[in-house]
């Protein structure tokens, strides 16, 4: 697929104006802001600019709607830059000076994690909409992307019943990597399996000759990757380069959701598995009126709609239903409307909050890559947050606020 990178850095900014131009009169009251926080440039801009646009849509057609209670939608967009300081920042602004109703925002967990205390502590409505590692535990932030639980669970025991049940896993250096590669390595032993060596590296790091040369030394079954960023993206390329494709598979709980598929070529990535919430090629008609508007909003050549984006569209349609519900935007009549399991038919499937955890049940897909495609092998109907679900329960422990960490 052939990207206008030109269209597609303009649609962003361009989606951001589009949503203040309409009549002032047209509306009951001032505008609800909301904020949008997200890596627009930087190593992970891969991942926040399809995020951003999902976000400017869901805006643009609740706007298109009537808005909310009467009143327009006001989406403000920050660019963190992939710096964590500036998450700090922005998080502060979006409450204090721009008195948003709601954060969407964060792609690592580190960043999520410099949000969420600013955040509670200014009493500011706040989405993680990114596929993660689970565990948070928090009455102020809702998280619409998937856990291990979720995929992990469903993926580790595809591969090893496809591949073998001897596994090497390489990871990001942060509180994602390390602590999902704890529940790779939990469900590979679940399923009588190895876990021969668990290796992480910072976001910047670009050379991997040695990596690959201790995973040639280890002959495991497959490799399982939970890298992260552009940099990261080098593996694959040398992976392929030293010819590592073709005779050591690999799964994944990150590779897709920054188009790297589409990046990469065919010989250096086909025959990955992966498995998310959402693939853009899924068979519903809902999934389909998406997939056409979003590409009459952002153009035909648009990439790949991500399982990151689609997470973000989800989290602007369940906080807005929530809103309806309440018939306010006061947070915590919000987070009460939020906590009674409020549902959406969204392009992924049925989405329902899960009110002890604030994580969502969702439909989960192992798919495959094939040749700058995702194809879907396996779907997984309703799944829960199960792991999360054993040690949170914000109902019953409304103040609760820490990330509950797997211990094996």
């Amino acid at each position: 697929m052939k990207v206008n990178r030109r269209r597609f850095l303009q649609g962003t900014a361009a989606a951001a104006a589009s949503v203040g131009g309409f009549a002032p009169n047209a509306w009951a009251e001032d505008p609800i802001s909301v904020a949008s926080i997200h890596d627009l440039s930087g190593g992970l801009d891969i991942y926040g600019k399809p995020m951003v646009d999902a976000l400017t849509l869901a805006v643009e057609e609740a706007n298109a709607a009537g808005g909310l209670l009467g009143r327009k939608i006001k989406l403000i967009n920050y660019d963190t830059q992939s710096n964590m300081q500036l998450y700090t920042q922005f998080a502060q602004q979006a409450a204090l000076k721009d008195k948003v109703a709601v954060v969407h925002g964060g792609i690592t967990s580190a960043s999520r994690e410099v949000i969420r205390p600013v955040l509670g502590r200014f009493k500011t409505l706040y989405f993680y909409n990114t596929q993660y590692e689970g565990g948070v535990c928090d009455r102020n932030q809702f998280d619409t992307g998937v856990t291990p639980a979720q995929t992990v669970e469903k993926l580790v025991p595809y591969a090893m019943k496809k591949w073998g049940k001897k596994v090497y896993v390489i990871a990001a250096d942060y509180n994602y990597g390390q602590i999902t590669s704890q529940w790779v390595k939990k469900y590979v032993t679940e399923n009588g399996g190895e876990v021969s060596s668990i290796d992480f590296f910072p976001l910047d790091v670009t050379n991997f000759g040695s990596t690959i040369s201790k995973i040639q030394a280890a002959k495991p079954d497959f490799v399982w990757s939970a890298l992260v960023g552009g940099a990261h993206m080098s593996f694959y390329r040398q992976w392929a380069a030293a010819g590592m494709r073709k005779s050591i598979p690999m799964a994944s709980t990150t590779f897709a959701v920054g188009n790297e598929h589409i990046v990469l070529s065919p010989d250096e990535c086909n025959g990955m598995l992966v498995c998310y919430n959402y693939f853009q090629d899924l068979k519903n008609k809902t999934n389909e009126a998406f997939v056409a508007g979003f590409h009459k909003r952002f153009g035909a050549d648009y990439p790949n709609v991500t399982e990151l984006a689609m997470g973000t569209y989800q989290g602007f349609r369940i906080w807005a239903e929530a809103v309806k519900k309440a018939g306010t935007i006061d947070r915590i009549k919000v987070i009460e409307a939020l906590e009674t399991g409020i549902s959406i038919d969204a392009p992924s499937g049925k989405v329902t909050i899960d009110p002890p955890t604030h994580h969502c049940v969702l439909d989960v897909h192992i798919a495959e890559v094939n040749d700058k495609k995702l194809k879907v092998l396996e779907d997984f109907a309703q799944q829960k947050p199960s792991d999360t679900a054993a040690v949170c329960d914000l109902i019953k422990n409304p103040a609760d606020n820490q990330q509950y960490v797997i211990k094996i």
